[in-house]
């Protein structure tokens, strides 16, 4: 075993958390980013039971871990409850967000301070590429109901599987 753990020296954890329904360029590049400060970024599928998601947990986190296979010190797993229990489960000080507009800052500002607040875990705001600033799965979702072409948002393999469940649900399946 090589890196931190073999040399003795504490591992830095973070979290990057969402319902990643599906998981889009834009989660991507941030998930990707963290990788290269991090040493193990945990990327937390969370569970609302309110909401009805287009793909199950288990199918979100399989396409999560195949579209971040490649980075290698990324651990994909499904959480239900406060993300600062997640977080000291785990032992990780930082949650990893990307913002992209300030209108996103208002709202993980406050949920920064109550996760501060609840467990002192501490939250990294990433300026979202400016490519992804438009960017959600619920948008993504929605033009792609349409017949939009949104393949240049997401990685191939979940545009074949989001095109599949869009083709399944229209068939009645």
């Amino acid at each position: 075993m090589t890196g931190p753990e073999s040399e003795g020296l504490p591992v830095r954890r973070a979290v990057c958390p969402g319902s990643f329904d599906p998981i889009t360029n834009g989660h991507l590049d941030i998930i990707a980013r963290a990788t290269k400060l991090y040493d193990v970024v945990h990327v937390a599928v969370m569970i609302n039971q309110s909401k009805q998601g287009l793909f199950t947990v288990d199918e979100r986190m399989d396409l999560i871990r195949r579209v971040t296979s490649e980075y290698g010190n990324v651990s994909v797993e499904s959480h239900h409850g406060l993300l600062v229990d997640f977080c000291k489960e785990r032992d990780i000080p930082a949650i990893v967000k990307g913002l992209r507009a300030v209108s996103d800052f208002d709202y993980e500002l406050q949920m920064a301070q109550m996760n501060n607040g609840l467990s002192g875990v501490e939250t990294l705001f990433v300026p979202t590429n400016p490519t992804y600033s438009f960017l959600s799965s619920s948008l993504v979702k929605e033009v792609a109901a349409w017949g939009g072409d949104v393949s240049h948002l997401l990685p191939p393999a979940v545009h074949e599987a989001l095109t599949s469940r869009l083709a399944e649900r229209r068939e009645g399946k």
